[in-house]
């Protein structure tokens, strides 16, 4: 599944503004720990992200990439002097392998629950890939999750000092979700988004649009968009780092700190390089005879 679905995220982005290079990045390839901002740190993949949020009274941890990565995103967490069984609440994003492939066994390591849109429950659950889904011919079963609980959209998750709300945003999957927080660093609170995919993407032979299986797809995209594009957001991390600007932004780490991740626009730059790829699907799906 993994190249599989690799060439159609390529496919997708070639559409738009990224290079070559961003879509070469390995998945499961090796990442540092850093922080990105207060008590928020990355602690996923070269490719796939994954956030932890801390506090006293314990972790909560956004998505679990793929079945590979959870050795390595326990390691991360430990390095930066945090332990796993802290770790309270694990966020999911959407319910593709590369995503939540790693939460079955990160929740099994914590303890954690596990929370999601509704829309995801069934497929995490489950293992097995939604066949409404686009991508569903293009899709491997995944490790199926226990410990579940469906939040509801807006819905503010507590844990201690930390609060970080549902923000749902379907359109990639039918059960994607965004997730909204603050942190603060030496004095100055900024707003952090975790932002879902917004890649209109269909398996080779499917259409994105028109799919019978999920029909309102493009409305649900387009909706989620523009809800992306109307967040507070002043750092900016989306599920696939490279989408969003978030190594450019790293490389100035050094020299500016954790300001470096702060950038207003970030937000509405994710959602139109989006909007570009979606317009390029809806061309190919009018070349695409409808799906019977």
């Amino acid at each position: 599944m993994t190249t599989r679905l690799r060439h159609l995220l390529a496919a997708a982005l070639c559409a738009a503004t990224f290079t070559g290079s961003a879509f070469a990045v390995d998945w499961n390839g090796p990442q540092e720990p850093f922080a990105l901002y207060g008590s928020t740190y990355y602690v996923g993949t070269a490719g796939i992200s994954a956030v932890l949020i801390t506090s006293t009274a314990g972790h909560i941890l956004i998505d679990g990439a793929t079945p590979q990565a959870p050795a390595q995103i326990a390691a991360h967490i430990r390095q930066l002097g945090f332990k796993v069984d802290d770790i309270r609440y694990i966020l999911a994003s959407h319910e593709h392998l590369d995503h939540a492939g790693g939460i079955a066994a990160l929740q099994k390591m914590s303890g954690a629950t596990v929370l999601a849109s509704p829309a995801a429950l069934e497929v995490l659950r489950s293992g097995l890939p939604d066949k409404g889904d686009p991508q569903f011919s293009a899709l491997d079963p995944m490790p199926p999750v226990a410990n579940l609980r469906a939040v509801r959209d807006g819905e503010v998750v507590t844990l201690g000092p930390l609060a970080v709300t549902a923000r749902f945003t379907p359109g990639h999957t039918k059960g994607g979700t965004s997730w909204t927080w603050r942190a603060i660093e030496g004095g100055k609170t900024v707003d952090i988004v975790y932002a879902d995919s917004l890649n209109a993407v269909a398996a080779d032979g499917a259409r994105f649009d028109g799919n019978p299986g999920y029909p309102t797809a493009k409305a649900d995209l387009e909706r989620s968009m523009a809800r992306i594009a109307a967040l507070k957001c002043d750092v900016l991390v989306s599920a696939h780092p490279e989408f969003s600007g978030l190594w450019e932004r790293k490389a100035r780490q050094p020299t500016m700190g954790n300001a470096a991740f702060i950038d207003g626009n970030a937000c509405r730059a994710y959602v139109a390089t989006a909007r570009v790829r979606l317009a390029k699907r809806l061309d190919t799906d009018a070349q695409t005879a409808p799906v019977k």
